[in-house]
């Protein structure tokens, strides 16, 4: 990799990210809400801090995400679900991501290998769903796995070296999951962001459309 752009770098996997790939000698450009002003839910936002980048960039890294939006804690039963909670966490989730790709098209390399990555995470399965629960949340990264492997299929006409992922990163010790660590083994985000680029490195554009945890093992949808 040569240049690198990270969306939501100013976040614990996001600056993880950033600071890996710069120690690799990779021409980094980071854009965050807190620093850039970049709300990944408005596309007018999207649009002209994409709009400003010139490329290619053969790594667009998608760190943005929450599990809490607004204070709302994931549901543990539907009683608890609310059209308001469930909106709020597909924009971010799901919408803000696709937006992104939808922008960042232009800055991607058409012949070149380069990939496209956005976080999802394991409960995003439907086939590895065994607790139930957490549906806002659940659901907007299935809906996010679904869009990237949709834009896998076309844009593997347009960009024939691109590699469309979602990533499962594991459970990273951030300020976003230090409430829900419980007895699930985690991680610093410096060891995730290794982690991750070790399976960026090992991917190949066969390997386009599909959802990978940290240890480049593929997560059933």
């Amino acid at each position: 990799m040569k240049n690198a752009l990270i969306i939501g770098s100013s976040g614990g996997l996001g600056t993880a990210m950033s600071d890996a790939l710069a120690a690799r000698g990779v021409a980094v450009t980071g854009l965050s809400r807190s620093g850039d002003g970049l709300d990944v839910t408005d596309e007018a936002s999207v649009a002209a801090a994409l709009g400003a980048l010139d490329g290619p960039f053969d790594l667009i890294f998608v760190a943005t995400g929450a599990l809490e939006i607004n204070g709302v804690t994931p549901e543990k039963t539907l009683r608890h679900v609310t059209a308001e909670a469930m909106i709020d966490q597909f924009k971010l989730n799901t919408v803000g991501p696709s937006l992104v790709l939808k922008h960042a098209m232009r800055l991607l390399p058409r012949h070149e290998r380069a990939v496209f990555a956005a976080l999802s995470a394991r409960v995003g399965s439907i086939g590895d769903n065994r607790l139930g629960g957490w549906y806002s949340y659940r659901t907007s990264k299935a809906a996010l796995n679904q869009m990237l492997h949709g834009a896998s299929v076309e844009l593997g006409r347009t960009h024939k070296g691109l590699i469309c992922v979602a990533l499962h990163p594991g459970t990273v010790e951030t300020p976003f999951t230090e409430k829900y660590v419980g007895h699930n083994p985690s991680v610093p985000a410096s060891k995730a962001a290794e982690n991750l680029l070790s399976v960026l490195d090992r991917l190949a554009v066969e390997d386009s459309g599909k959802f990978y945890d940290w240890q480049g093992t593929e997560v059933p949808w």
